[in-house]
């Protein structure tokens, strides 16, 4: 029963690190940023990084 627990937080984590990343990366300074160097923030990654591995783990502790 933790263990489901424990996926459905870590899925409800991946999902506003990957909003809170796609933020990140939509925001007028990031556009200044990427229009200048070419490459988002690093925070923008680890956003969508971040939320991509907290998802993965929670679906594998629902089963």
């Amino acid at each position: 029963m933790t263990n489901k627990i424990i996926g459905i937080a870590l899925i409800v984590i991946g999902v506003a690190l990957g909003m809170w990343g796609y933020d990140v990366y939509d925001s007028a300074s990031s556009q200044v940023t990427r229009a200048l160097n070419g490459e988002p923030p690093i925070e923008a990654w680890l956003g969508f990084i971040g939320g991509a591995v907290c998802i993965l783990v929670g679906i594998t502790r629902l089963k």
